[in-house]
């Protein structure tokens, strides 16, 4: 999936302003905002939902427009808002939204079936869906944007209003669909689930794309570094004299018998960091920067302001 130079105005309002970013297969890519960011318009634009001012996407090298019927099979679109009939079993939408997708009766079958057992709900297929819980119900709308083996994924805060649990199995086929190819775009008011899922991350404000990269290469863009805190037994001032006198990290601060050194990259230090420290370590504990301090920074807002 790719879209370049998205435009969208809604009289003087600029909506969506210039913003552009690519989705590889077996990739999932967190676009996060604040309210009002422009998140919905620019998903209703990859979706085919919404015309663009400017701009063009394109999902399996064919342009993605209003009109483009052929083109937008193969984007699986799954709403925030519930797209389901609670009249109607599992079973029984999953084969409407597959007649809705032009599957053939041989073919729906299977492909219910399939796509049952991904979202684990083979075992109650049968019931109405007003009898499903919160979490069953977002897992079958997950199912109907599956049943046509789509390219591209759009998943709009799928996790919304669900228990631990519930969103933990959505979490985890989510993670298993990306792995067997699928392209995921997603949105969430979640930092600890974009931090889980994605690869990479476009931070979206005030209609531009402010910045977009892995979770390390983010945090260092904005200066953030990782925590090293080190436990030892004896002479912790000694080591953090040394410690700040090398060049594995800076700011070695003691408390008691706890140093805390800032570190670029703690992974790769980590073993001379040790090495240097002697046998006088009792404990590390490594403490990387996360999203949320990251998207602070950037837009001076938290994810759900």
């Amino acid at each position: 999936m790719s879209c370049h130079d998205l435009r969208r105005n809604y009289g003087k309002l600029v909506a969506v302003n210039g913003v552009s970013f690519d989705i590889r297969p077996a990739e999932t890519y967190g676009l996060l905002g604040p309210n009002g960011a422009g998140k919905t318009t620019v998903i209703s634009i990859i979706a085919g939902v919404l015309q663009a001012d400017a701009g063009q996407v394109t999902v399996a090298g064919r342009p993605i427009t209003p009109r483009a019927i052929g083109a937008k099979a193969a984007i699986g679109y799954v709403p925030q808002e519930l797209a389901l009939y609670p009249d109607l079993t599992g079973r029984e939408n999953l084969r409407f939204f597959a007649k809705l997708y032009g599957l053939r009766s041989s073919e729906t079958k299977r492909r219910v079936d399939e796509v049952l057992g991904i979202i684990g709900l083979s075992e109650r297929a049968g019931q109405l869906v007003s009898t499903y819980s919160g979490g069953m119900k977002r897992r079958l709308n997950i199912a109907a944007g599956l049943l046509h083996r789509p390219n591209l994924l759009i998943l709009d805060e799928p996790t919304v209003g669900v228990d631990p649990q519930s969103r933990n199995a959505i979490l985890g086929n989510i993670e298993t669909l990306a792995r067997e190819g699928m392209a995921v775009l997603y949105t969430t008011h979640y930092m600890e689930e974009a931090q889980r899922l994605c690869d990479r991350v476009g931070v979206l404000d005030e209609g531009k794309l402010i910045a977009e990269g892995t979770v390390r290469e983010l945090t260092a863009m904005v200066g953030e570094q990782d925590r090293v805190r080190l436990t030892v037994a004896a002479e912790p001032q000694e080591l953090a004299r040394r410690l700040n006198a090398s060049d594995l990290g800076h700011s070695a601060a003691v408390d008691g018998n706890e140093i805390t050194l800032l570190v670029k990259d703690a992974p790769t230090a980590l073993p001379a960091i040790l090495d240097l420290a002697g046998q006088t370590v009792r404990s590390v504990i490594v403490e990387e920067p996360d999203l949320e301090a990251v998207f602070l920074h950037l837009t001076g807002k938290s994810l759900r302001d």
